[in-house]
């Protein structure tokens, strides 16, 4: 090959391969960086992580033979114990009142101080994702199928209503101003239902700019969603008020899940190529990504440790990628027994 074809296949590659350049030449220039691994083992997969700040515990769900939710130590990511209940999606914690809600077959309803179950509470559906409103105590049980969302009494777990928003439901997350905001997987849109009536009182379409949005955060005081979309692997901003779409950013391959952080103005998203996107809000119309770190492979969920700012998301080693021939649908490659391993990511 000559220097001119080798100078021509150059120039191809990059353009074809101009997105993805773009989002990762950032990758290695920003504030974040990987402050801390820790293996902690077990068999089977993961879900939802959620950092309950106040109490400084970490929540993990996991599946497998002996699917359990495992309960860490925030501060040193040591073992605290295990809620048994099965292969459990994740866990909302409400402080108030000390119980945790563990997404399962069923939901289970358990003492955070004491990590015992206090009962088991049949709410059809799939339970799996969830959302705790510190303000009504109310928490929020999200299924794919009917019915789509189920609101439980915190403090009785008692179920108090359970409804459609008409599409399977990924992450939710609440404004200030008594609106709750579910990403629909399946419908390319955000529901948005009253907190106060349960009522779905509306409905954003955000199919223009791209879809099976897994992931959601807000900036609840200037009003702003962010959707982590995976259809086409970026972020769709919009505004909470009317949904006018404001921007679209790129964002890694396979997200899982978003957080914004309020004292930073940056949003995060997870993705299962291994890599962390950071946006940063420079005012509420402004938006630009910061910085895409790399991560390992499989670290999809995340949450946020509001106390320091810490990501933390976990992922383990895996086995070899299933070939074309037998792979089935949704396959993923194995996963390799005691690999898993928390990440911890700060300034």
């Amino acid at each position: 090959m000559t220097r001119a074809q080798r100078l021509a296949l150059a120039l191809l590659t990059i353009a074809s391969s101009a997105t993805l350049l773009s989002t990762h030449a950032v990758a290695q220039k920003g504030p974040y960086k990987i402050i801390k691994t820790q293996k902690v083992g077990g068999e089977g997969g993961w879900d939802y992580i959620t950092a309950d700040a106040a109490n400084r515990r970490l929540y993990f769900a996991r599946s497998g033979p002996a699917g359990s939710l495992h309960v860490y130590n925030l501060d040193t990511l040591t073992p605290v114990g295990e809620v048994p209940t099965g292969n459990a999606h994740g866990a909302a914690v409400d402080d108030a009142t000390h119980h945790g809600f563990a997404t399962a077959a069923h939901v289970v309803m358990f003492d955070t101080q004491t990590l015992k179950i206090i009962k088991t509470i049949p709410t059809a559906g799939r339970p799996d994702g969830f959302l705790d409103d510190p303000n009504t105590h109310h928490v929020y049980i999200l299924s794919h199928v009917s019915p789509n969302v189920t609101v439980l009494d915190a403090a009785t777990g008692n179920i108090i209503k359970a409804f459609d928003v008409g599409g399977a439901v990924e992450q939710a997350v609440l404004d200030n101003k008594g609106h709750l905001f579910i990403d629909l997987e399946d419908k390319d849109a955000i529901a948005v239902v009253d907190t106060g009536s349960l009522v779905q009182s509306g409905k954003f379409d955000i199919s223009s700019q791209g879809g099976g949005c897994a992931g959601l955060a807000i900036d609840a005081a200037h009003g702003v969603l962010f959707a982590a979309c995976r259809d086409r692997n970026n972020m769709i901003i919009l505004r909470s008020e009317d949904g006018k779409i404001l921007t679209t950013l790129p964002i890694g391959v396979g997200c899982d899940g978003a957080v914004f952080n309020p004292k930073t103005q940056e949003v995060f998203s997870t993705q299962g190529d291994g890599t962390l996107t950071v946006i940063k809000e420079h005012s509420p119309s402004n938006f630009s990504v910061e910085q895409t770190l790399d991560t390992k492979k499989g670290a999809r969920t995340i949450t946020l440790d509001t106390t320091n700012g810490h990501i933390l998301t976990g992922t383990a080693d895996f086995g070899p990628e299933p070939s074309i021939q037998s792979a089935q649908p949704y396959h993923r490659p194995s996963i390799l027994p005691n690999t898993f391993e928390l990440i911890v990511i700060g300034k």
